[in-house]
């Protein structure tokens, strides 16, 4: 593995394979075209270059010469704002704040569910898996309404989504259970050429790309 000061001389996204925030980040590296290093590691057993740049070892760690980002949310707009074409965020402040709000409230009402279900037993998670489904079922006029999540285009609300939507399966929660419109919006972002770039090999046995 290369020293640190290797390491800060080229942008470098330390990942686990298997979290869905890290899938996130290195959905947006992908969708950007950006080049970087990829370094998958146990979140169990951090490597000792990302704990001298990181004492925490979170993952996503990302590293750009002198600068150590390591928060996925963070990392993305980082990301975006560094390398603006294509851009995953509308450019007028009123569109960015609101996309902001959405990502957050995905975050809270999403993941959180989605977190509970990993961390918990078959039987504590079941609610979790009741609420995280009902929830997104409701949800539908918005995958419904337009192709991407509230938008024409594709943003930064959809590398949020993406990953969290890959996970429904390996937490038994079918696609197909999950209602025509939610499936077709999945399909449509799991056939994008990114997103299929961004899978680690943990990741590839999580579901199934569409044909």
């Amino acid at each position: 593995m290369a020293n640190t000061h290797t390491r800060r001389s080229v942008m470098t996204l330390f990942s686990s394979p298997t979290c869905a925030l890290s899938h996130g980040a290195r959905l947006v590296l992908h969708e950007k075209g950006i080049t970087a290093d990829i370094e998958y590691y146990d979140i169990n057993e951090p490597p000792e270059d990302l704990l001298e740049l990181n004492p925490t070892g979170v993952s996503p760690t990302l590293i750009e010469r002198g600068l150590v980002l390591y928060d996925s949310r963070i990392i993305m707009e980082y990301l975006d704002e560094r390398f603006p074409h294509p851009p995953l965020h509308q450019m007028d402040p009123v569109s960015r704040a609101n996309a902001r709000m959405i990502i957050k409230r995905i975050d809270q009402d999403w993941y959180s569910l989605m977190d509970e279900i990993l961390v918990s037993g078959e039987k504590k998670s079941a609610r979790a898996k009741k609420l995280l489904k009902e929830s997104l079922l409701s949800a539908g006029q918005i995958f419904e309404a337009r192709p991407f999540f509230m938008s024409d285009e594709f943003s930064l609300i959809d590398c949020t989504m993406a990953p969290l939507l890959w996970r429904l399966p390996s937490m038994g929660i079918e696609l197909s259970t999950t209602g025509e419109a939610l499936r077709n919006y999945a399909n449509r972002l799991f056939r994008r050429p990114a997103f299929i770039a961004s899978l680690s090999s943990a990741e590839k046995e999580m579901g199934e790309l569409p044909r």
